[in-house]
């Protein structure tokens, strides 16, 4: 586990954009970590985004508006699939090997999104198309959220693990609470992980608790539109108040890829949906018995129930 952190320091609240159009510049020294990094920008149209070649992975999202990206050799050209979070489709994916230089250009407004992690043995470059996306609906009544698998663990990738979700106001997500900070497959993997907010009205806000099992980190946050809070540790529920519907966008990253959660055993008992598939293996098979139960655990063996497979989906991917 990572040090304990000083009360209120895992928010970030979004600025106003910069010259660059940068709101949020999460490096592993902001957050106090290992492994993730995250930078997102409002642009104008014209306005660029350029990153040198380096050791790190990237995955970059048009999450707004339209924009232009190109990787070394690899021309993705003008790349978005909605104008706003809430509009429907999740975004073009693109995932970046280490090695490579960026340049982004906005051809409108737009809002892009950057993670980043070291590299890993496993390199790969793809475009995943929207439709390539596997779009689960998850948990049911006031549990029930949209949950786009942007990168999911069985996805082939070097580090990084992406979902987008949405939960509609009066709802929890990311619930009930979970932790991964602790490497101990297939138990649990350590996992970074980091929430980039968005709400539908402008006024709309949401609360966050993060909280270890001993408590020793307890906080609770009242999250904006654009902010960000990071998890080096414990469980992580969210709550959307009546109203406002919440978008966010999960960046993660670890020693190891895969996903292996433990449950709060205190609220185990609220496990209402089947897990996708924890580990980039490319080959995990369906299970109706990775539900918390016992030792509040998730199944490593499992993939999401219902009219779609995670890791089938995950290999839908195209070069553009």
């Amino acid at each position: 586990m990572s040090p304990v952190p000083a009360p209120g320091s895992l928010i970030h609240r979004a600025t106003t954009p910069a010259q660059d159009g940068l709101v949020q510049d999460i490096t592993p020294a902001s957050a106090g970590w290992d492994w993730t990094a995250f930078h997102a920008y409002q642009l104008a149209p014209g306005q660029v985004v350029e990153r040198n070649a380096d050791a790190y992975e990237r995955i970059v999202l048009v999450l707004e508006g339209h924009a232009t990206v190109t990787a070394g050799e690899h021309d993705f050209g003008t790349v978005g699939s909605r104008e706003t979070v809430f509009d429907g489709p999740p975004p073009p994916v693109i995932l970046l090997e280490p090695g490579l230089p960026l340049r982004v250009q906005a051809t409108t407004n737009a809002l892009v999104a950057i993670g980043a992690a070291p590299g890993a043995d496993v390199r790969r470059t793809a475009y995943i198309a929207p439709e390539d996306v596997h779009v689960e609906t998850r948990g049911s009544g006031n549990t029930e959220r949209r949950i786009h698998h942007i990168l999911p663990p069985a996805a082939v990738a070097g580090r990084l693990i992406a979902f987008e979700v949405y939960t509609p106001g009066g709802n929890w997500s990311s619930y009930p609470p979970h932790k991964h900070d602790t490497e101990n497959p297939p138990v649990e993997a350590r996992l970074e992980e980091l929430y980039f907010y968005r709400f539908q009205k402008p006024a709309g806000f949401g609360f966050q608790r993060v909280y270890t099992p001993d408590r020793v980190l307890d906080d609770s946050y009242a999250v904006g539109d654009r902010d960000v809070v990071v998890v080096p540790d414990g469980y992580h529920p969210f709550g959307a108040p009546a109203g406002y519907n919440a978008y966010y966008l999960n960046i993660m990253a670890g020693p190891n890829r895969a996903w292996y959660f433990t449950l709060d055993p205190d609220h185990a008992w609220l496990m209402n949906w089947t897990p996708p598939a924890l580990s980039a293996s490319g080959d995990a098979t369906a299970s109706g018995d990775a539900t918390a139960s016992g030792d509040a655990t998730a199944s490593g063996d499992a993939t999401a129930s219902g009219d779609a497979d995670a890791a089938a989906d995950a290999d839908k991917e195209t070069s553009k």
